[in-house]
């Protein structure tokens, strides 16, 4: 139990005992008890946790750029889980139960959608494609369509519109902002939550690990495909994906 404390609106939150440790971030408990710590680790995986790498720096980049995109998406009117960046790797969250649905968005066939479809790699998709699936490592996150999740009570039909109607003015907000920075927005993933009083919040993280991103100038990959395909450090990439972010949200 860690005694690290953070000011935040007058009061003093404070760390206390790990919640949840995932792939790449801990959760931890704080004195209040609507306001969660978490910290990004030095890990990524592909393949639902099947491969694994310790990589020094990356919960520091990952943290880093998620702080911005959510402050970049407060600031645009859409609701979700993040509180306040506290250091490189730490950060302050709303607490919320998470909806076990990922809303996947794409704007370009990359991944599973070529080999599912067998179609050509960056094709434009029109209109945006969503998707959900159900959120289970064990399972391999099994693709899911609506009658599937109302029939399982994983959420209402209420909410299904709602998770929609938030991933589409996600896609809207960070294609707009990616390509003022010279990148490439092609599909990305999204969670969310349910607060006590049953709001829905975007939540869990935005980053390099969670969205395919394409320099437009040279074709690179600047996300976690760079390690799932073996094609060197995944950093350099997410550096020069900070790198742009605070250059150009910063001004």
């Amino acid at each position: 139990m860690s005694s690290e404390k953070f000011e935040l609106d007058g009061q003093f939150i404070e760390k206390k005992a790990l919640k949840y440790e995932g792939k790449a971030k801990q959760v931890f408990a704080t004195n209040n008890a609507d306001v969660l710590w978490v910290h990004y680790m030095d890990q990524v995986t592909a393949l639902n946790g099947k491969l694994k790498e310790d990589f020094p720096e990356k919960g520091h980049f990952n943290n880093l750029i998620s702080n911005l995109l959510f402050d970049y998406l407060t600031q645009s009117g859409i609701a979700n889980h993040w509180l306040a960046n506290i250091s490189e790797t730490d950060q302050l969250v709303k607490r919320v139960d998470i909806i076990p649905i990922e809303v996947v968005t794409r704007n370009y066939a990359s991944g599973h959608f070529v080999s599912r479809f067998d179609v050509k790699p960056m094709m434009p998709l029109t209109p945006t494609v969503q998707e959900f699936y159900y959120k289970s490592d064990a399972l391999d996150d099994p693709f899911m369509n609506d009658s599937q999740i109302l029939a399982l009570k994983l959420a209402t039909k209420e909410e299904l519109t709602d998770l929609r109607i938030y991933a589409r003015q996600v896609n809207e907000k960070l294609v707009a902002l990616f390509k003022n920075i010279g990148i490439t927005l092609v599909d990305f993933k999204l969670e969310f939550g349910r607060t006590a009083d049953h709001q829905i919040l975007l939540a869990d993280e935005i980053s390099p690990d969670t969205m395919r991103l394409v320099d437009q100038s040279t074709g690179e990959s600047l996300d976690k495909d760079v390690f799932r395909k073996h094609q060197g450090d995944l950093r350099v990439g997410y550096q020069e994906v900070l790198n742009r972010l605070e250059q150009f949200l910063n001004q």
